[in-house]
């Protein structure tokens, strides 16, 4: 370089250092010393690195470009995501391979049969409710993007396999793909269905239960009500740490008609305040805890019953349902029915399972083994 080319680069780097450098040093005015950190063992410097990590205020800049440059130039967002067209975007965990995922499915398949094996000891019938993949409802809004070969068999060998064992598993896909005609079924933003796609399972599952168990107690009314339409930003923005600088980029947010569910004045008051011998328990994932879709709601209306709800957020379909055999409420009222909601994508992957003891679990699996569930899998 020319010795005026080598001023400017250097005029050019103090003119950004500068207000980085005048920025860093306002965020040092807000650092409180916590604890006795000293100087010797580093625990000083370690504390101010926490406190500039946290409150740097040109790392939420950098973040917020670079998302925008991979969002706008390329389609992609941080991992764990798939951008499709239109808004909609995906979770992976429907496109990716899943690294020793033949074998996984075979003892998930394995551990659904032992939990079957143990309700129907107490005559309990289990209904799983196998909840399609959004890419498989909304396949048109993907922007090519395609699942990966076990992915895009995992639902149709998941109900077979459910047969081979006798395990009831309703189709759910096709009434979902019809009610995509009346509403949106799915969220754009979100890995979740709708108010709308819960009702619509909600239905066909209280239909299969209707056909095939008469459950326990008199039919009670309940009523839904929409409370309010508000603006849903999904999870899977997450994903794309856009916002503050570029939150005008991300995808519109959803809206959702949040519904509520109650008793109706004619069931009397002994049905919202009593206690109940409940004879249907609902298990699963967000799908079913999460208030916002009243999924367990709508199951209420449509079977005319009140029922227990089981399911956690964030643990996945495998943990709830263990943690509800090992339970007091299973073990002293035992329901007629259990609704097992599980999205198909749990299926080939490992679940957090450390907090039972293995020997249960081994047996549970063995019990589920030998039956036709595992072997189909295995096809």
């Amino acid at each position: 370089m020319s010795r005026r080319t080598q001023v400017v680069y250097v005029v050019l780097f103090l003119a950004l250092l500068l207000p980085a450098s005048l920025l860093a040093l306002g965020s040092l005015a807000s650092y409180r010393i916590s604890g006795q950190p000293t100087l010797l063992d580093g625990g000083l410097t370690r504390s101010m690195e926490r406190h500039y990590d946290e409150h740097f205020p040109l790392k939420q800049a950098g973040i917020n470009l670079w998302a925008a440059v991979e969002y706008l130039m390329f389609g992609e967002g941080r991992i764990g995501l798939v951008v499709g067209e239109d808004g909609w975007l995906y979770s992976d965990e429907e496109f990716a391979p899943v690294a020793n995922g033949q074998r996984q499915l075979r003892d998930n398949l394995a551990l659904i049969r032992g939990v079957q094996q143990r309700l129907a000891e107490q005559d309990v019938h289990l209904l799983l409710a196998i909840i399609p993949a959004k890419s498989r409802l909304y396949p048109e809004h993907t922007d090519g993007h395609q699942p990966s070969a076990l992915q895009r068999s995992l639902y149709p060998r998941f109900h077979q396999a459910a047969r081979s064992a006798g395990i009831a598993a309703p189709d759910l896909l096709t009434p979902l793909q019809a009610g995509k005609d009346q509403a949106s079924m799915f969220l754009r933003t979100d890995t979740h269905w709708t108010p709308e796609g819960a009702d619509v399972t909600a239905q066909a599952l209280s239909q299969v239960i209707g056909s095939a168990v008469k459950l326990r107690g008199e039919p009670k009314q309940f009523v839904t009500e929409t409370l309010d339409v508000r603006q849903h930003q999904g999870d899977l923005t997450r994903f794309l740490p856009l916002a503050p600088l570029f939150e005008s980029l991300l995808p519109e947010a959803d809206r959702i008609s949040q519904r509520e569910t109650r008793a109706s004045e004619d069931s009397g008051a002994d049905a919202l305040f009593a206690e109940q011998d409940l004879p249907v328990a609902l298990v699963g994932t967000s799908y079913s805890a999460n208030p916002a879709w009243n999924f367990a709601g709508a199951l209420r209306q449509h079977l005319q019953r009140d029922l227990s709800n089981h399911a956690e957020e964030g643990g996945g379909p495998l943990v709830p349902m263990l943690k509800y055999l090992q339970s007091d409420d299973f073990a002293q009222h035992p329901p007629q029915v259990v609704i097992w909601e599980f999205p198909e994508r749990y299926l080939p992957v490992a679940g957090d399972l450390t907090a039972f003891d293995p020997q249960w679990l081994a047996a549970l699996k063995q019990a589920g083994a030998p039956q036709n569930l595992a072997h189909t899998a295995s096809r």
